[in-house]
Formats: C-alpha cells, sequence, structure tokens
C-alpha cells in the first residue's frame, strides 16, 4: 500500500475525471461512445451556421453528428467530418445540405442516391451545399413585406380616422337601439304565438265543423238524380233544335212569314197604304165621318 500514496490517490483521480470529461464531452456532442462510426469529409462552399457536434440525419432519422469544422485556404471550401453510424451505408451520389430552424439550429441532412449497389467509403467526399428551409422562405419573404408595409401604415392610417369618425359611435348607438327594437319585437311575436297556440284547439274544431259541413253538402250533391236532370236537359235542347229547324224552315207559316219576300213586300205595301189612309184621315175628316143634327150631307 506504499505504492498508493496520497500524490498517488489525487493523480489517478485527476486521470479518471478527464476521462469522465473527455467521453461526457462527446456524448453531449452526440458521438458514440464505444461504437465504431464511420467518418466521411462533407465539403461546403457555404456552411453559414453548421458549427460542431450538429446533428446528422437521413430521412427524417438522426444517424451521426459533425466532428468539426474547418475551412481550406486554399480551395476556399468548408469541410467538415461528419460521423455516420456505420451500419448505414450511403450510396454514391449522396449529397449534404445544411438547414436552419426558425430558431437558429442547423443540422445537415444527407440525400441518399437511389445507387445502393455502389457504395461510398470511409474517408470519401460528400459533396454539400445550404438549404433555404425555413429561414429561406423567411427571407424570400422580406420583399414583399417590404412593399406591403407603406400600404399597411395607409390602411393604419385610414382605420384610425374611421374610428375617430362621431358617425361610427352614432352607427353604434343606432345599432343598439335597432337591437333594442328587435328584442321587443321578438318578445312581441312570442307573446303572439302563444296567444296563436291557445287558439289552435278552437280554429281546429272550426274547421272540423266546416269539413263536416263540406262533407253533407258533398252528399246532398251525390244524392241528387244528375241523370234525370241531364235528361231533362237534354229533351228541351232537342225542342229547341226542332224549333230552330221549323224557323229555318219554309214550311208552315212561321217558316213562310221569315223566308217568303212577297209576304214581306206585301206587309211593307200594306203598312205605307194604312199610313197613307191615316195621313187623308186627319186631313179630311169629314169625307169618312158624317154627323149632322138635320140631316144634311156635305157636298
Amino acid at each position: 500500500m506504499k505504492y498508493f500514496t496520497k500524490e498517488v490517490r489525487i493523480a489517478l483521480v485527476a486521470i479518471v475525471g478527464l476521462v469522465l470529461l473527455y467521453f461526457g464531452m462527446n456524448f453531449l456532442k452526440g458521438q458514440s461512445l464505444f461504437a465504431s462510426d464511420n467518418i466521411y469529409i462533407v465539403e461546403f462552399e457555404n456552411a453559414e451556421g453548421l458549427s460542431g457536434a450538429a446533428p446528422i440525419y437521413a430521412d427524417g432519422y438522426r444517424i451521426g453528428t459533425v466532428l468539426d469544422t474547418k475551412y481550406d485556404y486554399q480551395r476556399h471550401i468548408i469541410v467538415a467530418r461528419a460521423d455516420v453510424d456505420e451500419a448505414l451505408h450511403l450510396p454514391v451520389g449522396t449529397t449534404a445540405e445544411i438547414s436552419t430552424d426558425l430558431m437558429g439550429n442547423s443540422r445537415v441532412n444527407l440525400i441518399l442516391a437511389g445507387t445502393p449497389d455502389n457504395l461510398l467509403k470511409p474517408g470519401d467526399v460528400i459533396k454539400g451545399a445550404v438549404s433555404e428551409g425555413a429561414m429561406g422562405q423567411v427571407k424570400a419573404m422580406i420583399p414583399a413585406i417590404e412593399q406591403m408595409l407603406p400600404k399597411l401604415d395607409s390602411i393604419l392610417a385610414s382605420i384610425n380616422l374611421l374610428l375617430a369618425d362621431p358617425a361610427l359611435a352614432n352607427t353604434l348607438h343606432n345599432a343598439q337601439k335597432i337591437t333594442d327594437n328587435l328584442t321587443v319585437s321578438t318578445n312581441e311575436l312570442n307573446k303572439m304565438l302563444a296567444d296563436l297556440n291557445q287558439r289552435v284547439p278552437g280554429i281546429a274544431e272550426k274547421a272540423d265543423a266546416t269539413l263536416a259541413n263540406t262533407e253533407k253538402l258533398t252528399g246532398n250533391l251525390a244524392a241528387l238524380d244528375l241523370a234525370g236532370t241531364m235528361a231533362k236537359v237534354d229533351k228541351t235542347l232537342n225542342n229547341v233544335e226542332n224549333l230552330t229547324k221549323t224557323l229555318n224552315s219554309r214550311e208552315g207559316s212561321v217558316g213562310l212569314l221569315l223566308h217568303d219576300p212577297s209576304l214581306y213586300n206585301n206587309m211593307t205595301a200594306t203598312m205605307a197604304a194604312a199610313d197613307s189612309l191615316l195621313i187623308d184621315l186627319k186631313a179630311h175628316p169629314k169625307r169618312y165621318v158624317h154627323f149632322s143634327l138635320f140631316g144634311r150631307k156635305d157636298k
């Protein structure tokens, strides 16, 4: 036990602490502690927002971590070492892109190629790029927003003028009055409906009585001898038809009277002679009437 002096024990504790610190830092960075992962080189022309310990995803699943990044001053590119789970085999043609969310967190997304027969080897180079993502969409919207700001300011000014107009307050006051009137009208309508509901039984009884009278009238109509009545009507129509035929024929006194022109002419001549006789009678009455007290005759 003489070898485990106080100094030795302090040194052992310090070494264990450094080991734990190393593995703890790697664990916090998302690196595997005991599994052997494959390391690939990802080259970016622009690695804005990318830093060490950034997560790496493939098809939305985390499969590794960015170990570190450095700038290649000769080729003017950013080189990042990607620690990828060895269970994932990357096909040749796989690319990487950096995406940043609205909170400013960056991550690397691997876009796997469709040729699984030809695979990349650890240490091979993967071409990287920057994806616009959500932040890119926000940046694209900034010019449109800047154009909208003057219009928005004008709209707000118009709204302020509208709110300051006394007519708006009057309109709201009138709207309150209208609402109150509608409330009163609704109450009156409810009263009318309640009164109508009370009167409905009486109206129904009167309707039943009316229907009963209608049925009685229908029965009386059905009891009438419509066949006999129609027979009498037909007989009357036949008589009218016979009378019409008699008047249209040249036989009989009425027919001759209506159709014989000579009879009409004789009647016209007779009427003319009678008219002349009446005129002469009025002019010379003594020729036709003799009246004398002594029996003398007028010559």
